[in-house]
């Protein structure tokens, strides 16, 4: 599906996936490996089963000491295999919305305005994979892009999610409006909290930075906007736990519907 339109601003370098069971799903997926490495000595465990997957399909093996295999790894902890891939392959957001109607729900989207860590970027695509979400939406500029580090956090999720990297976030935004797509916005300004919000139908869910959140252009664009409860002297939580707690509310809005 991802072949029906690309993204006309493909990076030109290669990737790596980090990590054993990011590189198990990376496999499983099917989807294209220029070569993968393994630590000299690593044998045990998965490993194993990410070389017979590996030699099934004939993808090139090399086994590398492990001073040059630490210098080649861009994670802290590559746990003894290194996958080289091509760039990920970004979506549009029409490929997101096609998705929906082949498999008859409706649209279920995230939006993510300046998530510029790799950690919470990897930690958002595991949750949203987990909960059904159709694809997610990220800025060309003032964000974290998909790389090894999000891979791996994501524990290969981003493997089966669509992403779209899009010039601007509003001009997306008024696309989905146009395709009938409420927009909710998380701000800790308003009075609504997630839980007291209809969080069923065509949704599109836009979660801001931790330290900035909604850019101004973006919540005006909204058609609501929700809160989480704070009880504690720390006022705003981690952008990927706030992503879990909103989602997952629309998830079970949606099963009761």
């Amino acid at each position: 599906m991802k072949d029906s339109k690309k993204s006309n601003e493909q990076e030109t370098y290669q990737d790596q996936v980090e990590g054993r069971n990011a590189v198990l799903e990376l496999l499983e997926s099917g989807k294209e490996i220029n070569k993968i490495y393994i630590e000299d000595g690593e044998k045990q465990g998965s490993i194993s089963k990410i070389i017979a997957i590996a030699n099934e399909r004939k993808i090139l093996l090399t086994k590398i000491p492990q001073n040059k295999f630490r210098q080649m790894a861009q994670t802290a902890n590559p746990q003894g295999v290194i996958a080289v891939v091509p760039p990920f392959d970004y979506c549009e957001i029409y490929d997101i919305m096609q998705l929906a109607k082949e498999r008859n729900e409706e649209p279920f989207i995230l939006i993510l305005d300046g998530i510029e860590d790799p950690h919470n970027l990897g930690a958002i695509i595991r949750t949203a994979e987990t909960a059904g979400v159709h694809g997610i939406v990220i800025p060309k500029r003032r964000s974290a892009s998909v790389n090894s580090t999000v891979n791996k956090v994501s524990a290969g999720a981003v493997e089966h999610m669509l992403i779209a990297r899009v010039n601007n976030l509003n001009e997306t935004i008024n696309y989905l409006k146009k395709q009938d797509v409420w927009i909710c916005g998380t701000d800790m300004e308003t009075n609504k909290y997630y839980y007291n919000q209809d969080l069923t139908g065509p949704l599109a869910i836009v979660i801001g930075s931790e330290g900035f959140g909604m850019s101004r252009l973006v919540k005006e664009n909204c058609d609501f906007l929700v809160k989480i409860p704070m009880k504690g002297k720390i006022t705003s939580l981690n952008a990927s736990v706030s992503t879990g707690i909103i989602v997952y509310e629309a998830l079970k809005q949606r099963n009761k519907k």
